[in-house]
Order: C-alpha cells, then sequence, then structure tokens
C-alpha cells in the first residue's frame, strides 16, 4: 500500500509543466530541507519564508548534489534522468514552477540564471562519484 500522500499543487505543477516528474518536485523539497540542515539555516514551522532561512540557486544544487548521492548513490544521475533533470538549470525550472505556484519563496536577487551551468551533472553524479569505506563517514585521502 502506497503511504505517500500526494500533494494537489503539485500534481498540478506536473500537468502545467510535464518536463518534470512529481518525485523531481518532491526531491527538490527535499534538497531543500537537507541544504539549510547542512548550512544550520533550518527555520522553525512559523518563520519558514524568512529572508535567514533562504538558500541560493549554486547552495541548493550542492545539497541536492549531496543528497542525490546519499540516497541514490551511482544511480543518482539515471534516476534524475527519468525524472526529466537532464541539467542544474532544469532544477531552476523546478524552483520557479515551485514559487510561481506559492509552493517556495525566493529574493528579489534570485533568478534562473543562478541555476545555469552551475556544474555537469555527468561529472559530479557519475565521474566524480566515490564509495565511502570509512567508518565515521569521512572520505579517506
Amino acid at each position: 500500500m502506497d503511504t505517500k500522500m500526494h500533494h494537489k499543487k503539485l500534481d498540478e505543477l506536473v500537468r502545467g509543466d510535464p518536463r518534470y516528474t512529481y518525485e523531481a518536485y518532491e526531491f527538490v523539497f527535499a534538497a531543500l530541507a537537507h541544504t539549510q540542515r547542512m548550512l544550520g539555516r533550518m527555520p522553525p514551522k512559523e518563520d519558514a519564508g524568512s529572508e535567514e532561512y533562504h538558500v541560493s540557486g549554486p547552495q541548493l544544487l550542492e545539497g541536492i548534489r549531496d543528497l542525490a548521492l546519499r540516497e541514490y548513490g551511482f544511480m543518482a544521475r539515471t534516476v534524475f534522468r527519468a525524472w526529466g533533470i537532464n541539467a542544474t538549470a532544469d532544477v531552476g525550472e523546478i524552483v520557479f514552477n515551485l514559487v510561481a505556484a506559492n509552493l517556495m519563496s525566493k529574493t528579489s536577487n534570485d533568478s534562473r540564471d543562478d541555476f545555469r551551468n552551475v556544474y555537469d551533472l555527468d561529472r559530479v553524479l557519475v565521474a566524480d562519484f566515490r564509495i565511502d569505506v570509512t567508518e565515521d563517514g569521512e572520505e579517506g585521502r
């Protein structure tokens, strides 16, 4: 039985822009929370939209890379392709779709350009992939 709840607005976004799957939008939300945790910017529930907790496009992309490798490992690139994410600019499109639907906020300084050509997905998710074999989670040198 699927216990995952579907968000009606995300369903509408997917219908309106079928380039990206529902799962891609869910992952961007998860990656935002992951990035905020990485940066020590977790907002309290009542203050989630404050600029104090804002994450820039490149910061979010770093969180996306980190979470994708943690969650999907060597399969991360394949998963992203299945979701319609083929470049960092696609993440920007997803983010700005979420902003337009009032599901995510932005500052006046944020733009789609913040997500363009930040890194090559094939490089960071495939060529640079390393399996961590140390006990404490820090990559051995």
